[in-house]
């Protein structure tokens, strides 16, 4: 069995085709798919109706598996290794528009990369189409890399070694949502993540998300301000792919390397993606300590 890969964007994301996911992997072929993976940063593999073991198998090849905290405090529909991308209650009947799951996944919507907010931040995320409303509810994607590699020297200067504070508190409040367990302060409390990762024998990337709310050692309107500027920046339509989803889709990202968001839809139609998130066990790339004047200047 040999993949291959077509481009779907100038930048990154290649689609993976001559390879059936329900079936297990030889160590050769997942070593090419792990290989297009750390190139194109962004697979789209279609026509693979994976069963939620399947998608398991899989994701469990890129490394250990992340456990998905029942942030809004309701009863999910499917076992904690998944995140329910959906507007399904855990009966799944179509949920009110006004629940708190719903309020809750607003979020999706906006810029972000899954797992920023934890101190062992994700590797790849893997989403699979199960049911798709017949207008709306893409996914775009935004190439980290490319826009760091666009930014202006001094700007790359200015922000090389500079960390932000995440939050999942944080993005969550832009769309109004206040309903958090409350163990969510004490088990996921903010983390400091570099702004530009360095990746020995690699490019260079910007590591951004909603969750970012301010830069340590800056006042906390400049600081949020420089984010801002640097995601809008970083989503320009030349570093950004939409993808239509198909039922039978999956979607592999690399987290470290790009941003993404949901686009809306008719929450009156079913949307179904069930989505398993892999840690990243490299801790070459741990989030530094802010040093004693981060860069700031500040009072500039």
């Amino acid at each position: 069995m040999a993949i291959t890969l077509t481009a779907r964007h100038p930048l990154f994301v290649a689609e993976v085709t001559g390879v059936d996911l329900t079936s297990p992997l030889s160590d050769d072929v997942f070593a090419a798919i792990h290989a297009a993976f750390d190139r194109h940063a962004v697979l789209v593999f279609p026509g693979q109706p994976l069963t939620n073991e399947q998608q398991l198998a899989f994701s469990k090849r890129f490394g250990p598996l992340e456990t998905a905290p029942n942030y809004a405090g309701t009863a999910l529909r499917l076992p904690n290794e998944f995140t329910d991308i959906s507007n399904l209650d855990h009966a799944g009947r179509i949920l009110d528009p006004k629940d708190r799951l719903n309020q809750y996944n607003l979020g999706n919507q906006l810029w972000h990369t899954d797992s920023s907010f934890k101190a062992r931040r994700a590797k790849c995320s893997l989403l699979s189409a199960r049911e798709i409303p017949p207008i709306g509810g893409e996914t775009q994607y935004a190439d980290m890399r490319s826009a760091y590699e666009a930014l202006p020297a001094d700007r790359k200067q200015q922000i090389d070694g500079l960390v932000a504070e995440h939050s999942i508190a944080h993005s969550r409040r832009k769309t109004g949502f206040d309903g958090f367990n409350s163990d969510i302060s004490t088990t996921l409390p903010p983390v400091p993540q570099r702004i530009v990762d360095h990746y020995p024998g690699g490019r260079s990337s910007l590591y951004l998300a909603s969750h970012a709310s301010h830069v340590l050692g800056w006042p906390v309107e400049k600081g949020r301000a420089l984010l801002e500027e640097l995601i809008e920046f970083a989503t320009q339509d030349q570093f950004v792919y939409t993808h239509h989803w198909t039922v039978g889709d999956l979607v592999v990202w690399d987290n470290r390397r790009t941003m993404h968001r949901g686009r809306p839809y008719d929450p009156t139609q079913r949307r179904v993606l069930h989505r398993t998130t892999v840690s990243d066990v490299e801790t070459a790339y741990e989030p530094a300590k802010a040093t004693e004047d981060d860069r700031s200047g500040v009072g500039n």
